[in-house]
């Protein structure tokens, strides 16, 4: 099972590029961020022909989040407040379109756009702090559940400085402040884990290359999409690759599709073993 995850910058915009991606590589779940485009406008019969359902939470111009998937989608959740009911910070930061979930063959799959923060003395750096801390209640109720978890998207975190072009002179500032950094892993704790770092320990692998900068073209990026896995989930992780080869072509996003490969769900011989080992 391939699960992928990529921040489009408006699918309208890249759907050709998307459409093509999906033809060539097929996964089972795309999770799609920054798609820029009310529900009623989503290009949905597209991606309905290449054979994918879809689960979808938009806002015009700004945020939204997608969920295509060629299995059956199930139990589709929409936003912070979907597990933090009566909340009202969780009611107030969902109403930007920023986390979907669903189940998937047996796996919870949740998609995030974390906010961007601008600056640390901005509002949104405030902002984005607060989202973070909310986020790590809702995964406390999601934990309960049970289920194996997929938590993917665009974190526009750094969590590391070998996740920076230039450590020496990004570390501290945004997407890579102190504060940042120590919420992503409070939110993780034991329970989830970066499928990307358990096959590449090194530095020079980045999802993001700023167009104002110039980054492509020096590969000056960073390493900010992620794909994190619950315990369940790690021994059955056969490969985790940033695909950026998308980020070189014509009119590109900013970002590159990241794609985990999972041997799941599991095969009946591994139920029997489970069993074993129980008795």
């Amino acid at each position: 099972m391939r699960i992928a995850t990529w921040n489009v910058n408006s699918v309208r915009t890249r759907l050709g590029q998307v459409c093509a991606w999906l033809e060539q590589q097929r996964p089972e779940v795309l999770c799609l961020q920054e798609t820029k485009v009310a529900d009623a406008l989503f290009p949905r019969q597209v991606f309905a022909d290449l054979g994918y359902s879809l689960a979808i939470s938009g806002q015009k111009a700004y945020n939204g989040v997608a969920i295509l998937s060629r299995l059956p989608l199930e139990d589709v959740q929409v936003g912070l407040a979907a597990l933090l009911p009566g909340e009202a910070e969780a009611e107030a930061l969902t109403e930007q379109k920023r986390l979907l979930s669903a189940r998937i063959n047996g796996l919870r799959v949740l998609n995030l756009y974390v906010p961007n923060g601008s600056s640390l003395r901005s509002d949104k750096y405030a902002y984005k702090l607060r989202w973070l801390a909310c986020l790590q209640r809702y995964l406390q109720q999601q934990e309960r559940q049970g289920e194996p978890l997929v938590m993917l998207g665009d974190f526009n975190i750094a969590p590391e400085d070998r996740d920076l072009h230039d450590p020496g002179r990004l570390t501290g500032g945004i997407m890579a402040s102190d504060a940042e950094r120590r919420a992503l892993r409070e939110l993780l704790g034991e329970r989830l884990q970066d499928a990307f770092r358990l096959f590449e320990p090194d530095s020079g692998h980045w999802s993001w290359w700023d167009y104002r900068s110039g980054g492509w073209d020096t590969d000056r990026g960073w390493r900010i999409d992620h794909i994190y896995l619950s315990p369940q989930l790690l021994e059955r992780t056969s490969g985790c690759l940033i695909d950026r080869r998308q980020r070189g072509e014509p009119q590109p996003s900013d970002h590159a599709p990241v794609v985990v490969n999972l041997a799941w769900p599991p095969q009946e011989e591994d139920a029997e073993d489970a069993e074993d080992a129980a008795a």
